[in-house]
């Protein structure tokens, strides 16, 4: 199931822009200045009387700004409606209707099988046992394969043999791709609970000067926020906004995410805390290692760094991994009487007298 989701994940980009077209936002030059946030947070309430601003966040391929409006501070799936902005000149481009994409199903069936944490730490355990079968298969193949050349694959042999072979290949090739997305796959499901660790050690001492004091009905322009926060992180770009949050972050700051401008530190994330009654910033520092190394990890599960070639090398290995598990299946399902090892004993030992491969 997680191979097979796994793989129109890779292209969700694509998938998104095929089956979603927008609005192109228009023609500008790269230097030129954002419009003004606060006023297209306005129009968006004026647009969603009933919701609140829960976030902003600007689109990494095209001057785009995004406005989300919820009902809550923890919304449920379809909840959201997005209001998307020209990012330079502030006119309102579209308001895409709500509801889920496919896209987005898959991503949540892959990551939690719709049971939240429960589930993301389920799909953890399965990765996790997913690496320990890697491991064994290793210790499996090198006593089976000692005898044999590397990449054997006999044609004339029973059907059996041949899938045998052909999982062994395959498995051999894919070992490394299969760490790599195995590995990675247990650090994005332990997200969660060690980004809910970070906050619960980090947020304590920042809102304990604001004990006893009433939640701020009037917050400062988030416009000041981002020049504040750009000023501050110079060699970052602003990625989102999450405004005040009793759930996932601070009630009373605006938790303000950049990143870095090359490829490997646009997936390295630095919050940055601006109190919204005063607009004074209270922290800008970086994520603790074991949250830097799930962010790095979490474009090597879908292949992200390379564009669309290595997103085509990611799904060749996916497919040819759904292979060895269902040559896997097939060999147990079929398994005879005599064990397996003793059959290609045989086999083996036969081939090395006669130089004649057995059927």
């Amino acid at each position: 199931m997680a191979c097979i989701t796994g793989l129109p994940l890779i292209f969700s980009d694509e998938l998104d822009a095929l089956m979603q077209p927008h609005i192109t936002p228009a023609p500008s030059s790269a230097n030129a200045p954002t419009a003004n946030l606060d006023r297209m947070v306005i129009e968006a309430q004026t647009k969603f009387p009933t919701l609140h601003p829960y976030s902003l966040a600007w689109d990494d391929d095209e001057p785009r700004i995004f406005v989300n409006m919820s009902p809550s501070d923890d919304p449920k799936i379809g909840e959201f409606r997005t209001v998307i902005f020209d990012a330079h000149t502030g006119n309102l481009l579209e308001m895409p209707k709500g509801g889920t994409t496919l896209t987005y199903f898959l991503l949540q069936l892959h990551r939690e099988i719709f049971l939240g944490l429960p589930g993301e730490l389920l799909m953890g355990l399965m990765a996790l046992l997913f690496v320990i079968a890697l491991v064994s298969g290793i210790l499996v193949y090198g006593p089976f394969m000692r005898r044999l050349n590397f990449g054997t694959y006999r044609r004339n042999a029973t059907l059996r043999t041949r899938w045998f072979d052909l999982h062994n290949l395959l498995g051999i090739v894919t070992l490394a791709w299969a760490f790599v997305v195995g590995a990675s796959g247990i650090m994005n499901a332990l997200s969660t609970p060690l980004f809910g660790i970070w906050r619960a050690q980090t947020l304590p001492p920042i809102l304990a000067p604001y004990h006893g004091k009433p939640v701020p009905k009037h917050f400062s322009p988030i416009e000041d926020a981002v020049k504040k926060t750009s000023l501050a992180l110079p060699k970052m770009e602003l990625n989102s906004v999450l405004f005040p949050n009793d759930v996932y972050g601070s009630p009373r700051h605006y938790v303000i995410w950049s990143k870095g401008k090359t490829p490997v530190t646009s997936r390295l994330f630095t919050p940055a805390l601006i109190d919204v009654e005063t607009g004074q910033m209270i922290v800008a520092q970086s994520l603790p290692w074991y949250l830097r190394a799930i962010e790095v990890s979490r474009p090597l599960h879908f292949g992200d760094y390379g564009g669309l070639p290595l997103k085509v090398i990611w799904a060749l290995f996916d497919l040819a991994l759904i292979v060895v598990l269902g040559s896997g299946v097939l060999l147990w399902l079929k398994k005879r009487s005599t064990s397996l090892q003793s059959e290609l004993d045989r086999m083996v030992h036969m081939e090395s007298i006669s130089g004649v491969t057995v059927q």
